[in-house]
């Protein structure tokens, strides 16, 4: 199947590097990439292309290194890829031993809650491949060891990740080999929301009161974490998102539109079905979806 990919001009790196206006930078924020669109006709088709990618990255990084890691996201279309994902021919092509699973946000609420993220990638991927369990990295839940006390929670997650922190990491967490995003209308990712402390905050994983979504309490990787990734992919479907998806490449700061401030080390992919895609910046050249 082709497809099109364009790369944003943008703006100048120097500022792509910046985190909200008075936040720190991120950790190798100094090689932050310039996004590239992709774009597939529906929401079908979409799903299938990104699990095949998303098998295509995570052997060559297996490959190269012996591990590999990987940060889940939630959400309709994110649901979607782990579904194909589960079903795809090549889905034992990946060394699953040897694969780091973690999530980029959770609802804080008790395990098993058919509301978190973690139980739908364990129904829809997960329980059907040989994913050592020990590299399975959920966050805690409310009745998790510490309680219904999200601020603990966060932390002990972000000890994980320092805990799996290598040198070459250059930071307090893993640099992920693909770190998947949903969008949400208002340019949500993970769940940090326009306008929100969250966005402000320097430490790896942070928790979230009074989210604008329910349910209030969440638990987020910040974005300094999500730009720790080597590769950041953004996936959107259906016009609701298109709005979102315009803002986040335009030159909106990362308060006002969180996405804008979504951007990998190496690589930042906008993986859009052509609905998603309606209203991308015309600077960046779209052409018909296929």
């Amino acid at each position: 199947m082709r497809k099109h990919c364009v790369r944003w001009p943008g703006v100048p790196l120097s500022e792509r590097a910046k985190g909200p206006k008075g936040a720190p930078e991120a950790s190798g924020a100094n090689t932050v990439s310039v996004p590239e669109v992709i774009v597939h006709r529906d929401a079908q088709l979409l799903a299938k292309a990104v699990a095949a990618r998303l098998v295509t990255r995570l052997v060559d990084a297996v490959a190269a290194r012996g591990t590999a890691s990987v940060v889940l996201t939630g959400g309709g279309i994110g649901t979607k890829v782990l579904a194909e994902l589960a079903v795809a021919p090549a889905r034992d092509a990946i060394d699953w031993r040897h694969l780091d699973i973690w999530w980029g946000d959770e609802r804080f609420l008790p395990a098993d809650d058919p509301e978190r993220n973690e139980t739908g990638a364990r129904s829809g991927l997960l329980d059907h491949v040989d994913a050592d369990p020990a590299r399975v990295y959920a966050m805690p839940g409310s009745d998790g060891p510490d309680g219904d006390d999200p601020e603990a929670a966060a932390t002990r997650y972000a000890s994980w990740l320092a805990a799996a922190t290598r040198p070459e990491d250059h930071g307090p967490v893993p640099a992920f080999d693909v770190l998947m995003l949903g969008i949400g209308p208002e340019g949500h990712v993970a769940s940090l929301f326009p306008g929100m402390p969250a966005l402000y905050d320097e430490r790896p994983v942070v928790a979230v009161r009074g989210s604008p979504k329910p349910p209030p309490t969440r638990l987020t990787m910040t974005l300094p974490s999500i730009q720790a990734a080597r590769e950041v992919w953004i996936i959107a479907s259906g016009p609701d998102k298109a709005n979102a998806i315009a803002m986040a490449l335009s030159d909106a700061g990362p308060v006002q539109v969180p996405a804008a401030g979504a951007r990998g080390r190496q690589r930042t992919l906008f993986l859009l079905d052509s609905a998603a895609a309606a209203k991308v910046p015309p600077q960046i050249g779209r052409q018909g979806a296929h």
